[in-house]
């Protein structure tokens, strides 16, 4: 299938021009109709790993968008500086899920996308975005987390978290424990919330982005691409989505 790549701009509550990459199939009509899927990047912002994902979901059939969280369409290779983006965003959570909330609603305002349908896959931070969107009532319908960061800013609750969630994680992974994994397991049954949860041996914090071990080479920080758990999980991705959306 072939597909059309553009920017979609939105305006965060500060002013701040958020600057995503939408990927639409080609075939999409304007009837409102079409899946979408909101893809949040890891910390080192709309790169090329994010876009590359949008890219691949919209061949698959959806309108996708990675979305930039940081603004003014930053990114970077240097994880002292995405360390940095993400610690701002974080400390100013508000302010981070109002811009998410934002580019949703932009989305779900587009001609082509059924607004009825759409879910969100994260990857890292991008992980904790998207779990964070869906425990404070963002309508999602389906959230997946690759080697994301399940810590809450709100725990979820029944009554605002409607998603189905599919978790992605690595058993190598030294910067998201099982901890963590398990502690989330607990609170998505305590809000009543339907989740699968993955554990992919000999995977690292990571595993899904191809540039990976030259991150971790480049940095000196423990991330490690797994092509085998790369493959499944997307492919467990796609079915989860198709069945949820």
């Amino acid at each position: 299938m072939t597909i059309t790549n553009r920017t979609l701009t939105t305006t965060a509550p500060d002013g701040t021009p958020l600057l995503s990459h939408i990927a639409l199939p080609n075939d999409t009509t304007k009837t409102g109709k079409a899946r979408a899927i909101l893809v949040a990047p890891e910390w080192w912002g709309v790169a090329d790993h994010p876009k590359t994902v949008a890219e691949r979901l919209a061949a698959e059939g959806f309108v996708a968008v990675a979305m930039d969280v940081y603004g003014e369409g930053k990114m970077t290779t240097d994880a002292h500086q995405a360390n940095e983006w993400m610690s701002q965003m974080l400390e100013y959570s508000d302010e981070l899920m109002n811009r998410c909330q934002a580019i949703y609603q932009d989305v779900a305002n587009l001609p082509e996308v059924d607004k009825e349908r759409i879910g969100i896959a994260g990857f890292c931070f991008g992980g904790k975005i998207a779990l964070d969107m869906a425990r404070l009532g963002t309508p999602l319908k389906a959230v997946a987390t690759f080697h994301g960061n399940p810590a809450a800013i709100t725990p979820a609750t029944k009554q605002k978290f409607i998603a189905k969630v599919l978790v992605a994680h690595g058993a190598e992974d030294s910067m998201v424990s099982m901890q963590a994994i398990d502690d989330l397991k607990k609170e998505l049954e305590a809000a009543d919330v339907q989740y699968q949860v993955d554990i992919y041996d000999g995977a690292k914090h990571g595993f899904s982005n191809p540039h990976a071990d030259e991150r971790a080479r480049d940095n000196g920080i423990d991330l490690g691409y797994h092509s085998q758990a790369a493959k499944e999980s997307w492919a467990k991705m796609i079915v989860f989505m198709n069945d949820t959306l």
